[in-house]
């Protein structure tokens, strides 16, 4: 099977226009209430600590960051028109696990693996074209095991990382004194109970600043077929299988090289972002801190 996203043979080029939009150059303070970012978050694996899957023993959360105007006037345009190409209509959710072992409203989509690929190669280039920050964080959870046993919660690991640097990147972007909205997607009551108190714990000052940090928790069922978590959610697994099979080619994972919050900034997209905008947690031992 090919990789997720595959753009070999170069399919989607109606979305090359995104490419031409760069919301984010202008790095005035907001004068709304709100920012001009919304945030999306999904993540890849369980994280319980107490079993590991021998074949992804790892978590993810990933955290999309994007411009407001960019998601309206292209994101959403491009991803609806996907769907009504290739779907007839717009009500299915894109889900990565559905689509790469055809489940659910994929069982009986693809009329032939050519079929298949170019579905893949399409969806790989609205990614690629859709300007937006990726922040992530891969939870080793055999590591994390062997080095602090069980009593961490590999979730909760993840968000912390991902809303301070979240912070640092909308610090960059002079946003840090309007409210943010990160939107998850509903799991279960209990879940989702135990997800803000920690969310809302972080932002009240349980952060490596020790202050208060500018967002605000929503929650969304599948129901809602938001375009953003669906995108988050294709994302979260490339970035896992980067760390699990590092040094095999990866061409989902290429293309979200460049959407990484780096430390070199807009002229070094697709460098300098580990242990910047990509985090593995426990850290190597030969990683440098930031």
């Amino acid at each position: 099977m090919p990789a997720l996203y595959d753009l070999s043979s170069g399919g989607g080029r109606e979305y090359q226009c995104l490419l031409a939009a760069e919301p984010w150059v202008n790095t005035l303070p907001s004068t709304s209430k709100y920012s001009n970012f919304i945030v999306y978050v999904d993540e890849s694996g369980d994280h319980g600590m107490q079993t590991l899957d021998r074949n992804y023993p790892v978590f993810v959360l990933a955290f999309c960051a994007f411009h407001k105007r960019h998601y309206c006037e292209k994101v959403i345009p491009a991803l609806q028109n996907f769907k009504f190409t290739h779907m007839g209509h717009d009500l299915i959710g894109l889900h990565e696990l559905e689509i790469r072992k055809e489940k659910g409203a994929f069982s009986g989509l693809f009329m032939s693996r050519e079929h298949k690929n170019a579905f893949l190669e399409e969806l790989t280039c609205i990614i690629e074209a859709s300007n937006f920050v990726l922040i992530s964080c891969v939870v080793d959870k055999a590591s994390l095991r062997e080095k602090q046993g069980t009593g961490h919660n590999p979730y909760h690991l993840a968000l912390g990382f991902c809303l301070e640097t979240l912070y640092e990147f909308l610090q960059e972007k002079n946003q840090q004194g309007a409210l943010t909205h990160v939107i998850f997607e509903r799991r279960g009551k209990r879940e989702d109970n135990e997800l803000e108190l920690e969310f809302r714990r972080m932002c009240g000052g349980a952060n490596r600043w020790g202050i208060q940090l500018p967002f605000d928790i929503v929650f969304a069922t599948k129901q809602v077929n938001s375009t953003g978590l669906q995108l988050a959610d294709l994302v979260a697994r490339p970035i896992g299988m980067s760390f699990l099979r590092a040094g095999q080619g990866n061409r989902a994972f290429d293309v979200l090289k460049r959407k990484f919050y780096c430390s070199g900034g807009r002229s070094k997209v697709g460098e300098g972002f580990e242990n910047w905008g990509l985090k593995l947690f426990p850290s190597p031992e030969s990683e440098k801190p930031r």
